[in-house]
């Protein structure tokens, strides 16, 4: 008996024990997790060098005229002379029809012998079916012999192949006619097509409170591998600097609409000198600085770690934060 209650007071202390220590640990976390934040600085220096400032967007190879060729009258196919994306002209023989009556003058003929059916071929001309404009055949829906109605389109054709492009409206005042780019098919990743932009839409789309203008995005060149249908990245490029003093664009901060960098101190590093700056243009990673510092100034970047142990920052130049003109 005593040996049993010497083994409970045994399991008890150690039960108290775990208690207390689990209680430690979560009370050491939860003071953790919740104290105040700490202010610390990363130091950055201002370079120069070469910034890009350019706009993304996604967008859908298609035909800018798509036509559909449908015959004249119904009946069938003799002869098809071209192949699903052959270029052709304006005016070019693309197939040779006959009507129902003649198609069926010709099979009771061709029952009677050759001399008959050439009689009769000679007698009864085969129709014609041309291209209407200069393009490319992208769709063939017909082989010899095959009967169809003059409803049913056996041609597609497209002058030539653009890329939709969907620019948010937040964007498109930036986005100019004859303004260069460049388009990353998915398809062919590694593939970059020159291109430009050649029309901008008057009207916008709005899908799930997102306000869009499709841009045409003309190629200077289409690849023999650009296919209607293909999704595609467009970037355009907006702006260009050589040259220029840059720095991160974390290290700028914001008051009043007017921008300042934090500078070190000469007698103390650890505390942190606000300099205005005037700002330029920015690829929201990196920021022109007109003026205010020099190269190789040492800037501070204020990182605050508070709960979790997780550290934060701001940028000014971020997709939520507002956007510098020249001269701010």
């Amino acid at each position: 008996m005593n040996t049993k209650l010497a083994k409970g007071k045994f399991r008890l202390k150690w039960l108290v024990l775990v208690v207390l220590l689990c209680g430690s640990a979560l009370g050491y976390f939860w003071w953790g997790y919740n104290k105040s934040p700490e202010l610390s600085y990363k130091e950055v220096k201002a370079t120069r060098g070469n910034l890009v400032v350019t706009i993304l967007s996604t967008g859908v190879v298609q035909p800018e005229n798509r036509l559909e060729i449908k015959p004249p009258i119904a009946g069938r196919i003799d002869t098809v002379l071209i192949k699903e994306g052959q270029v052709v002209k304006k005016g070019q023989l693309l197939a040779w029809m006959s009507s129902t009556e003649r198609a069926a003058l010709l099979d009771a003929a061709s029952a009677k012998g050759v001399e008959e059916l050439k009689h009769w071929e000679d007698l009864y001309r085969a129709t014609p079916i041309l291209a209407p404009i200069n393009g490319t055949i992208i769709f063939r829906n017909v082989e010899s012999g095959q009967t169809f109605s003059n409803q049913d389109s056996i041609f597609v054709m497209s002058d030539r192949l653009t890329i939709k492009a969907q620019v948010d409206e937040t964007d498109i005042a930036q986005i100019k006619l004859k303004q260069k780019a460049n388009v990353v098919l998915d398809a062919y990743a590694k593939q970059t097509i020159p291109a430009h932009v050649d029309q901008i839409a008057f009207d916008a789309k709005t899908v799930n409170n997102v306000t869009t203008y499709i841009v045409d995005v003309l190629p200077e060149e289409s690849p023999a591998y650009l296919r209607s249908g293909m999704t595609a990245n467009v970037t355009f490029f907006i702006t260009e600097k050589s040259d220029t003093l840059l720095v991160p664009s974390e290290a700028i901060k914001t008051e009043d609409g007017k921008y300042y960098v934090l500078t070190v101190a000469e007698n103390n590093r650890d505390k942190p000198v606000p300099k205005p700056v005037v700002v330029g243009i920015t690829d929201g990673k990196r920021s022109e600085i007109l003026s205010g510092i020099n190269e190789d100034d040492v800037l501070l970047v204020a990182r605050l770690k508070g709960k979790g142990g997780k550290s934060s920052q701001s940028n000014p130049f971020s997709p939520m934060g507002a956007r510098p003109s020249k001269g701010h």
